[in-house]
C-alpha cells in the first residue's frame, strides 16, 4: 500500500515535467554529523583546523552564514531537509538502534520528487532514517545482556533477507553505508540487504583504540572483521566510483553523502593524525574535509562540475567534547555562538551551509540572510519547475532568488528545537528562548566565565537581538515584554498552523 501511494504520488509529480535531461543540474548533498559553525577556516580565520577542499567549495559558491538546521540532533535534522518539513510537527528525538523508519507511509522525500523527475537518486553513508528490522527478526529472537549492555545477538536476525521501509522504498534507488557509525548492525548495508551477515556482539576491544572521547556505541551484532576506522574511506570510495558511472549515462543524479563525521566516535585515520591543531577532533575534521576533496575531484574529473548542484552542511552543531577542546586547544567549535549540540543556542543548529550552483550562484558570494536546510527542497523543485502537492514541503522555502542575488531575504522567521516542550524563534534580528534556558543537555560554568556570560537570570524566558549580541550574552526579555508576547504568538501561530511554506500561504 505504502508502494502504491508514493508511486501515485510520484507520477503526478512527473506530469508537470517541462525541462530535458539536458537541462536538469546534477544535485550533490554534503552532509557532515557534529560540525561547528567554527570549525571551517572559510567560516572561522582563527580556526585551528585547515579545510581547504570546504573553503575552495565557499570560494566557488555562496557561503550562508544564517544557515540552521532543523534540530540540534541526528534524525530530526535529515528528515526535515529531506521532506522541507520542521522534524517538530512529527517528533523529537533520534531513531534508536533497530528504530522504524521516521518516514510517514508514502510522504514525499526530496528522492522521491527528484526520481519523479527523471534522476537516479542515491544515499551513500550515515542513514539514520529507520528501518523496518522487525521484519527480518527471527520470531523466537530475545535481546542479550543487561542494562546498558543490552542488545540483539547477531542470531537474532535473518540476515539474508531485505530489508524493509529504508532508503529504497522513500525515494531512493541506492544505498550504501552502515546505517548509524555507533549503532548496530556492525556491518555494511547495499541497497536493502547487509553486505557480509554479523556473526559476532559488538566488541570495541577489537578495534584501534579511540583518539578522543568514547566510543559512544549501542552493543548488538557486528562482523566479526568490522573495522569503524574504514567508514569514511569506504563510503568516499564508493562515491567516486558512483560518480564516475554517472558520468556515463544520460540522466542526472542526486546524491545524498551523509558523513559519520566528525561525530563520535572520534577516528581520524591516522594519515591524518596531528593535520590539525585540534587534537584529534580537528584531525576528523580535516579527513571529512580531505574526503569532500576527492568527491568534488571525481565530479571535475569526469567532466560533471559544470552541471552539478553542490551543498554542503551538517546536521547541528558540535558535541560536548567541544568544551575541553576550547581549554585546551583554544578552538571552540561553535565559535561565534553559545551552545552545542542538544541546545537551542545557536551553537546547536547554526552551521556552515554552502551551496554551489554553477550559472546560478556567482562565485564567491557571502549572503547573510537567515536560511534553512528545509528550504532546500522547494528550492530544488522550483529550479527544475515541479509543483509541489499541497501535502509535501510544507516549511519549505525557495532560496533560488538568493541564489540569483534577486533579493536580500525569502524568510523572517524559523522555529528551533530539538525536545519537546523547549523552543525557540527567530523573527528577523531577534532570537526568543521560550524556555527558561537555552541548554539542554550540558553546561560549562569555567567555558561562560572564560567568554564573558554573565551569572543567568530568573527570567522565565530568554531574548536576544541577534544583530548586537551574537553571542546570546545580554537577556533582553525583562526590557522588551512586547517582543516576547509578539514572538510567542508567532511561535504558537506557526506550531497550530501546520506549515509555514509562502506557496501556501497565499
Amino acid at each position: 500500500m505504502k508502494f502504491v501511494l508514493f508511486t501515485a504520488l510520484c507520477l503526478a509529480l512527473v506530469a508537470g515535467n517541462t525541462l530535458s535531461a539536458a537541462d536538469q543540474p546534477n544535485i550533490l548533498i554534503l552532509y557532515a554529523d557534529d560540525l561547528g559553525f567554527g570549525d571551517l577556516t572559510s567560516y572561522h580565520a582563527e580556526s585551528k583546523i585547515p579545510t581547504p577542499n570546504l573553503d575552495q567549495l565557499a570560494a566557488e559558491g555562496m557561503r550562508f552564514t544564517d544557515g540552521h538546521s532543523s534540530s540540534g540532533i541526528c534524525t530530526p535534522s535529515r528528515y526535515a531537509l529531506l521532506t522541507g518539513r520542521h522534524h517538530w510537527r512529527d517528533f523529537h528525538g533520534i531513531v534508536n538502534a533497530f528504530g522504524d523508519s521516521a518516514f510517514k507511509p508514502g510522504q514525499l522525500t526530496m528522492a522521491g520528487m527528484l526520481k519523479a523527475k527523471g534522476y537516479h537518486t542515491a544515499a551513500i553513508g550515515k542513514w539514520h532514517l529507520g528501518w523496518d528490522w522487525a521484519a527480518i527478526r527471527k520470531i523466537d529472537a530475545k535481546p542479550e545482556g543487561e542494562g546498558k549492555k543490552r542488545g540483539w545477538g547477531p542470531e537474532a536476525f535473518h540476515w539474508e533477507k531485505s530489508i524493509p521501509n529504508g532508503p529504497l522504498d522513500h525515494g531512493f534507488d541506492h544505498y550504501f553505508g552502515d546505517t548509524v557509525i555507533n549503532f548496530p548492525p556492525y556491518c555494511w548495508i547495499e541497497d536493502d540487504k547487509v553486505v557480509k551477515a554479523p556473526d559476532v556482539t559488538m566488541d570495541t576491544g577489537k578495534w584501534k583504540p579511540i583518539k578522543e572521547g568514547n566510543w559512544e556505541c549501542r552493543p548488538g551484532p557486528m562482523a566479526s572483521d568490522w573495522d569503524p576506522y574504514q567508514n569514511i574511506p569506504t563510503t568516499t570510495a564508493k562515491a567516486v566510483d558512483y560518480i564516475n558511472a554517472q558520468s556515463e549515462t544520460t540522466e542526472p543524479f542526486f546524491l545524498y553523502f551523509a558523513f559519520p563525521a566528525p561525530h563520535a566516535p572520534i577516528i581520524p585515520n591516522d594519515e591524518f593524525d596531528g593535520k590539525s591543531e585540534a587534537g584529534p577532533y580537528g584531525d576528523f575534521v580535516v579527513e571529512t574535509d580531505d574526503a569532500c576533496g576527492r568527491i568534488l575531484a571525481a565530479l571535475k574529473d569526469s567532466g560533471q562540475a559544470d552541471n552539478t548542484v553542490v551543498i554542503f552542511s551538517a546536521d547541528n552543531g558540535p558535541e560536548h567534547y567541544a568544551y575541553a577542546r576550547d581549554e585546551k586547544f583554544i578552538h571552540w567549535s561553535s565559535h561565534p555562538f553559545r551552545g552545542l549540540k542538544r541546545d537551542i543556542y545557536e551553537g546547536g543548529h547554526h552551521v556552515p551551509f554552502i551551496v554551489k550552483w554553477p550559472g546560478v550562484a556567482k562565485a564567491g558570494q557571502v549572503n547573510d540572510a537567515l536560511v534553512s536546510q528545509i528550504d532546500i527542497m522547494a528550492t530544488v523543485a522550483s529550479a527544475l519547475d515541479i509543483t509541489l502537492p499541497n501535502d509535501a514541503a510544507g516549511d519549505s522555502h525557495d532560496l533560488l532568488p538568493l541564489l540569483r542575488g534577486e533579493v536580500g531575504s525569502v524568510r523572517s522567521s524559523h522555529v528551533h528545537n530539538t525536545y519537546e516542550g523547549q523552543y525557540a524563534i527567530r523573527d528577523g534580528k531577534w532570537l526568543l528562548i521560550d524556555h527558561k534556558t537555552g541548554y539542554k543537555s550540558r553546561k560549562s560554568p569555567q567555558w561562560e566565565k572564560k567568554h564573558g556570560y554573565s551569572v543567568d537570570d530568573e527570567d522565565p524566558v530568554e531574548l536576544y537581538d541577534l544583530k548586537v549580541d551574537i553571542g546570546q550574552r545580554n537577556n533582553l526579555s525583562g526590557k522588551h515584554p512586547e517582543k516576547v508576547k509578539a514572538l510567542q504568538a508567532l511561535l504558537k501561530e506557526t506550531q497550530d498552523r501546520g506549515f509555514s511554506a509562502p506557496r501556501l500561504m497565499k
